[in-house]
């Protein structure tokens, strides 16, 4: 998907939300604040809408009937036709072992309900611009057989182009730009949907599974004990 390179709040957005009232509110309010808006009320109608037209991020209801908003996230995350698109989930669920759930399957940050709408638009702003920040880097980084282009948030596995979210793409980022040195998981964590940095475990575990020969004795992103992580390029 060829995303804007416009002003943020031009960037066109799906809500996703199986109540009326809730639906028609974010719609409203998000296109106030300057967003082009699509709406659909559940999962069937986003797959369809996602056939056909471009977006720059979605926004999810968990709780809906028939599929829910974590299916509808592994199917997108799993070759759907907007598979890196972001993903913010927006829902009453909001214990801490459903925000690992949601993120552990590939979305970028976890609203509960209720919530402010300033909220909202301010973690949407910071995904928006997490997913067009570039890194200022010489090049791509050598990790083995895979190999990390911050420029481009781009990770390639035998020379083939890597799904990897957006939030997987910010941490590599960051870790890049001081290859060999520890960075605090609290650091790491700055602006997720979990500040205790569950969440940035969690990213670590999938994208050890895609850069790493085995992850359980990682060689490129490894653990530093009372720390945090670091990247080792060769």
């Amino acid at each position: 998907m060829n995303r804007s390179t416009g002003p943020l709040r031009e960037r066109h957005l799906l809500v996703v939300d199986d109540d009326d009232r809730i639906r028609e509110l974010l719609k409203a309010y998000l296109t106030r604040a300057g967003f082009r808006v699509t709406a659909a009320p559940g999962a069937a109608a986003a797959r369809n809408l996602m056939q056909t037209l471009d977006f720059d991020l979605a926004v999810l209801d968990v709780m809906m009937p028939g599929e829910d908003g974590f299916s509808l996230v592994r199917w997108l995350r799993q070759g759907g036709p907007q598979a890196g698109t972001p993903v913010l989930m927006l829902t009453a669920r909001g214990l801490p072992e459903d925000r690992i759930e949601g993120l552990r399957l590939g979305a970028d940050d976890y609203l509960a309900k209720p919530f402010e709408p300033e909220e909202l638009l301010l973690r949407i702003e910071a995904i928006l611009r997490r997913s067009q920040g570039r890194t200022s880097n010489s090049g791509p980084l050598s990790l083995g057989r895979c190999s990390f282009d911050p420029d481009r948030g781009e990770l390639l596995v035998d020379g083939a182009p890597a799904r990897i979210t957006e939030a997987e793409v910010g941490l590599m980022r960051r870790l890049a730009r001081t290859p060999h040195e520890p960075v605090d998981r609290l650091e790491l964590a700055n602006g997720s949907a979990d500040p205790s940095a569950r969440a940035v475990d969690v990213q670590v575990t999938r994208l050890r599974r895609k850069i790493e020969a085995d992850p359980k004795t990682p060689r490129y992103l490894q653990t530093v004990r009372g720390v945090g992580y670091l990247l080792a390029p060769d």
